[in-house]
């Protein structure tokens, strides 16, 4: 299984974690993935400035994974929801996408529309499957409590990202649960975690993120896990600043998926990057099965 990788702006600068762990498990599953370092920006930040430089940028990245032949596999869910919202704009208008031809000419690209966008929990959930994912495990959770916190660019508008169903989403609390977490019950797990307006309002984005977590954390959360990297650094980075300034604060550390899926999959914490998060995720390998874990041992004392 093969699949072109877009990496996007923030995971390289700012969450190399996440690229690490996501590696680390498609290496383990035999997926094999292909980075082009030509990749620009997904286009996001211009999209409610300049809708045609948004899909100009998105349309380029889109041409050059054509070119490969190969679907796009996607980190970000902001990434991923914009280049989705262009591939359905350019269909809808062909004039449109003649235009933006005419200027990918010059690099002698071309965009077509003949590949998919495809986020890396889809990867997970559809083209691995469920059950395959479920033989990977070598420890499961035991007791663990975990909040998924979906991202709002993966889910909406639905007719077009085709990610979930956005009033009522499955895929990421099947994929915490194949792990041996629970995936607990939670009012915001769709809501926006503020990342957004960071920069812009601090103070309304410090407001959205506290009822979020607020939230997890009365439900039972140990951990609220996400896969995407505006919303960990929303929790990891800007969490931990109001911790430093607020003693009173009760820090929910964020996990990533790839970090928790990798971990139960037997994965060292060196590998999945633990130590690049700002907020310690170590005690996570205490919720580890002590049986399944003597279990692998001797199975692997075998080996």
């Amino acid at each position: 299984m093969k699949y072109t990788l877009f990496l996007g702006c923030n995971i390289p600068a700012r969450v190399q974690q996440y690229q690490l762990s996501a590696k680390a498990i498609c290496d383990h599953l035999d997926i094999e993935l292909a980075p082009v370092k030509e990749f620009m920006c997904c286009g996001y930040p211009m999209r409610s400035i300049d809708e045609f430089v948004f899909l100009l940028s998105a349309a380029r990245n889109l041409a050059m994974a054509e070119n490969r032949n190969e679907d796009l596999m996607v980190l970000c869910k902001c990434c991923y929801g914009n280049l989705k919202t262009a591939q359905f704009h350019l269909k809808e208008n062909t004039s449109l996408q003649e235009k933006i031809n005419k200027i990918l000419k010059k690099e002698n690209l071309t965009y077509k529309g003949n590949i998919k966008v495809k986020h890396f929990l889809s990867v997970l959930h559809k083209d691995i499957g469920i059950n395959k994912l479920k033989s990977c495990i070598k420890t499961k959770y035991k007791k663990l409590n975990i909040a998924a916190s979906v991202g709002c660019h993966a889910l909406r508008p639905g007719n077009i990202t085709q990610f979930d169903t956005p009033a009522t989403p499955t895929v990421f609390d099947d994929l915490v649960k194949l792990t041996g977490a629970k995936a607990i019950d939670w009012s915001k797990k769709s809501e926006c975690c503020g990342a957004p307006l960071l920069g812009i309002n601090d103070d309304l984005s410090q407001h959205i993120m506290e009822k979020k977590l607020s939230d997890a954390r009365q439900n039972g959360a140990d951990f609220i896990t996400v896969a995407c990297p505006y919303s960990f650094l929303q929790f990891d980075n800007f969490q931990y600043q109001i911790a430093q300034k607020n003693g009173d604060w009760q820090i929910l550390a964020p996990v990533l998926y790839s970090q928790l899926l990798g971990l139960s999959m037997g994965i060292s914490p060196m590998r999945l990057g633990f130590a690049e998060n700002q907020i310690n995720i170590n005690s996570l390998t205490s919720y580890l099965s002590k049986e399944d874990t003597k279990t692998n041992a001797r199975e692997n004392s075998h080996d």
